[in-house]
């Protein structure tokens, strides 16, 4: 995703989530659990548009909180279909509330999502998105890849020469912590 660091600078909307969040690791439960929905909502459409109605799908989702998403019903899904301000896309919006619903499984197993991404890191693109699919639903290869690229599990969100880069580099994303290892046993 280089061309993100080309195209970002100045932009209103894309700067702000390319210099700040876009490769930072996260292990916070909420923000994973936002992030891993945002990247469902963009499904087939740009993320500008996801960026545009990011502070309304973070209202209508009471802040992506796992267990409050998790216990929507059907009166929530009929309110999440009436609100204009977000992606109203059925599909996204049940994925979103099971997804909140696996939730529990793995903090039970791992003690949290951060620490399932973590219990199975390294893997492939292709290994992540097995196991996304096996554990989540409305899990496709670029769901996937660009949710572990934005948390700092799989490279290539910035450049090397790109500022983002540089300020990301001490965090030590994940990713990168594996290619210093292969470095060091090579």
């Amino acid at each position: 995703m280089n061309w993100y660091c080309d195209v970002a600078p100045g932009h209103p909307y894309h700067q702000p989530y390319h210099d700040l969040e876009y490769g930072v690791p996260l292990e916070d439960e909420a923000a994973l659990f936002e992030r891993l929905s945002l990247e469902i909502f963009q499904a087939g459409l740009s993320w500008l548009i996801v960026l545009k109605k990011r502070p309304a799908l973070v209202a209508a989702f009471d802040g992506f909180d796992p267990d409050r998403v998790a216990a929507y019903g059907e009166a929530d899904i009929a309110r999440l279909m009436a609100d204009a301000g977000i992606i109203r896309n059925r599909r996204k919006i049940l994925a979103v509330i099971e997804n909140a619903r696996r939730l529990p499984a793995l903090r039970a197993s791992h003690g949290s999502l951060a620490g399932w991404i973590k219990a199975n890191h390294p893997l492939s693109k292709d290994e992540w998105v097995k196991l996304f699919r096996k554990t989540f639903v409305f899990m496709g290869g670029e769901v996937v890849n660009e949710f572990l690229m934005s948390i700092g599990y799989l490279p290539g969100a910035h450049r090397e020469d790109c500022p983002a880069f540089a300020r990301i580099a001490p965090l030590r994303p994940a990713w990168m912590e594996e290619m210093r290892a292969l470095r060091r046993n090579s």
